[in-house]
């Protein structure tokens, strides 16, 4: 029996930039307070991730200041980022 696995309803697919069927899946779960970062391989996954809801602030901040090129021992501070 072939099993189907769906995009996820709400999330995004990165494909991996060295091809061979990899990406990496995002799936949001409120419901469950998290989104689940995902590594597949062809139809199966072979990692997951589960980050609370609260902690993705943090995780874009870390992305963006690597984006930035200032990645390096960047701190998340969102009080003092909301007080500058």
């Amino acid at each position: 029996m072939t099993r189907e696995f769906r995009l996820p309803a709400s999330g995004e697919v990165f494909l991996d930039t060295r091809g061979d069927s990899r990406a990496l899946r995002i799936s949001w779960h409120p419901e469950g307070g998290m989104v689940v970062l995902s590594l597949w391989r062809d139809r199966t996954c072979a990692a997951s991730f589960r980050l609370a809801i609260d902690e993705v602030p943090q995780l874009i901040y870390a992305l963006s200041r690597g984006l930035a090129g200032d990645g390096a021992g960047a701190v998340y501070a969102p009080e003092a980022r909301a007080a500058g």
